[in-house]
């Protein structure tokens, strides 16, 4: 049986996999296990180790810390998601894509298009 934890570590797990256009078999390949072995992390079948956790910590360019952000309010916000519909939202390839984009971009474009997107916002409402 799974913990929140490990709930909690295996979708921060595929959120960064996927913010990164990588799939199951790729990364797979870089730690040495079988995409399978993925799978299980992120559904929580399997406990990623210490030692696994650094790896991907590593593969995935984020501190091992990653992981674990946002865990004391995990409960929370997996209430939140479900009653409000924002789990889906970032389950959608389209929501997917436009991070993967956004994080392409340099600085600057990326704050001239969050303002864009703010002021198109406020045009919608107004």
């Amino acid at each position: 049986m799974s913990s929140e934890i490990d709930v909690h570590l295996g979708r921060r797990l595929r959120r960064r996999r996927r913010l990164l256009g990588l799939t199951q078999q790729q990364l797979a390949a870089v730690c040495g296990v079988r995409f399978q072995q993925i799978q299980k992390y992120e559904c929580a079948a399997n406990r990623m180790s210490a030692a696994r956790l650094w790896q991907l910590s590593e593969v995935l360019e984020v501190p091992v810390s990653y992981f674990y952000e946002g865990l004391s309010q995990a409960q929370r916000e997996l209430h939140a998601a479900a009653g409000e519909g924002g789990g889906e939202m970032f389950a959608r390839k389209e929501t997917r894509d436009l991070i993967h984009a956004y994080y392409q971009l340099g600085e600057r474009p990326r704050r001239r298009l969050l303002d864009l997107a703010k002021s198109l916002n406020g045009e919608a409402e107004g």
